[in-house]
């Protein structure tokens, strides 16, 4: 079939050329959130990866005391994050989580509270001292397979956030989640370094190294294929207006979520089960860790969640459905 040629004026075309100059060099407005359910007030005090009424230490033997998202003692900020225009050629297959380059990222906890799904998310922690408890023998692995084998075998979808350094460690393991459809993969920065102040007794990333840890995680994910995309979860879910301010050159989406299983350093699964069961709603983000060794009761917490997650009626989904990313 012979295709059409579209004949525009030459005075049109140069018109309309002159309006894509101007809105390229102008400055970006601000926007609404286009999903109020999407977007909260950063740096606003809430639970974090902890049990209920506990925190987590990453990196050390055991729980500490509860801090607010953006690490104690850390403002509010005044302003709600905005979700942004999606960044150039976002409508032509851009990944999730996409936003324009240069304005302030979203914070999102849940998606809209309609329909059954929520979204399973991993986090996969790695940080020096983690590294050195592997070649000391320390440790044996904080790559849970048990989780992957469940979740390959009952077909269920979920999305890892990965630590650049965690990726660096298991390159098979991550080239095996790139490969399966189910699942999404988003950044947890590369060395699981904190973005504030007293964050769960992290090391302290500098705040002129934020962008380039974040954006270096891209780098080392983006070889892999896959679901790739621009969801960012800050260690301990901890960040502030100036952490923010670091993302806001990448594009991204901030992904905290509003259902904290517990599990680093749990002892025994029931507590994780009950934590998720409790909380789950519909459009919920469920926090769950694939790292074995510090995370020991996850994989035997995962069927009994999914089993209860059913009972209730609530379907497991990749979390840019879960989201129903308005950018998509």
């Amino acid at each position: 079939m012979p295709v059409k040629k579209l004949r525009v004026p030459l005075t049109a075309m140069l018109a309309a050329l002159a309006g894509v100059a101007a809105l390229l060099t102008g400055p970006l407005p601000r926007h609404e959130p286009v999903n109020a359910s999407l977007a909260r007030l950063p740096g606003t005090d809430r639970a974090e990866h902890g049990a209920p009424g506990t925190g987590y230490l990453p990196d050390g033997p055991g729980p500490t005391g509860t801090v607010g998202a953006g690490g104690p003692g850390t403002p509010a900020s005044p302003e709600p994050a905005t979700a942004s225009p999606p960044a150039a050629g976002a409508s032509f297959g851009a990944p999730p989580g996409a936003t324009r380059p240069g304005i302030r990222p979203p914070v999102v906890d849940h998606g809209p509270r309609t329909g059954n799904k929520v979204a399973l998310t991993f986090d996969a922690d790695m940080t020096d001292a983690m590294r050195r408890q592997l070649r000391s023998g320390a440790v044996r692995s904080y790559a849970n397979l048990a989780i992957i084998d469940l979740l390959e075998r009952e077909q269920v979808p979920a999305t890892f956030f990965l630590t650049g350094k965690w990726v660096e460690q298991y390159p098979q393991v991550t080239r095996r989640l790139a490969g399966n459809p189910r699942f999404e993969l988003a950044n947890h920065t590369y060395g699981h370094l904190a973005f504030t102040p007293d964050c769960y007794q992290l090391p302290r990333i500098r705040e002129r190294e934020m962008t380039a840890d974040v954006a270096r995680t891209f780098d080392v994910i983006a070889p892999y294929g896959g679901r790739q995309t621009r969801y960012f979860r800050f260690p301990g879910l901890c960040h502030d207006r100036t952490a923010l301010a670091a993302l806001a050159p990448l594009g991204v989406t901030v992904v905290d979520g509003d259902v904290v299983s517990g599990d680093p350093f749990a002892t025994s699964w029931r507590p994780l089960v009950r934590a998720v069961l409790s909380q789950a709603r519909p459009g919920s983000v469920i926090i769950m860790h694939v790292t074995e060794a510090n995370a020991p009761m996850t994989d035997e917490a995962l069927p009994h969640i999914l089993a209860g997650l059913a009972e209730r009626g609530l379907q497991p989904a990749p979390l840019s459905e879960v989201l129903a990313d308005p950018l998509r």
